[in-house]
């Protein structure tokens, strides 16, 4: 199961992961993704957006980071890749954001400045990914990407990230 446990004076909300033998008790926790601190895009709350997409070089994540500012929250979507036999394994993570609200009906609704991924799928003959997603939780939209191109974004990245640059983000080309 891959959740965000939070808790009461916690130092962040970050992905886990986490084993049971029969989907009643849970055991085995891992963080597998730390929300970062900081200036970055994803700092200090993190979640999984859609259900982890499996490809054969691997687990795709699409996670989604709230960075709290006197101006309000700032949320973005970034990627990592996990081992396809052993998911503990974080075999990449971009460290600047791929998705944004940037559009009227993403960032004015029922809450504003947010783009919610619901649910993504692969197109195996295609290589299309569609991702749909709840724009300013007041409408469905859909957004595309060739799997191709997300992976050779990611493959810029290591696991060990970076220290945060100032660049706040890195549009990939994702078309809604």
């Amino acid at each position: 199961m891959i959740h965000r446990p939070v808790s009461t004076g916690s130092s962040g909300a970050h992905v886990w992961l986490s084993f049971s033998p029969d989907l009643t008790h849970w055991g085995d926790h891992h963080i597998l993704l730390n929300a970062r601190r900081g200036s970055w895009w994803d700092a200090n709350k993190i979640g999984l957006s859609p259900p982890p997409l499996e490809t054969p070089e691997g687990w795709w994540l699409l996670d989604h980071g709230v960075r709290v500012t006197a101006g309000g929250c700032l949320y973005r979507l970034g990627l990592a890749l996990l081992d396809l036999e052993d998911p503990c394994q974080v075999l990449r993570r971009s460290d600047e954001w791929i998705f944004a609200p940037e559009q009227p009906y993403e960032r004015q609704g029922d809450v504003n400045g947010v783009v919610f991924p619901c649910g993504w799928i692969l197109d195996p003959g295609t290589g299309a990914i569609r991702l749909y997603d709840g724009g300013a939780d007041a409408c469905v939209a859909l957004a595309t990407a060739q799997l191709s191109d997300l992976r050779s974004y990611l493959r810029s990245y290591l696991h060990a990230c970076p220290e945060p640059s100032s660049r706040q983000g890195k549009e990939v080309t994702l078309s809604a």
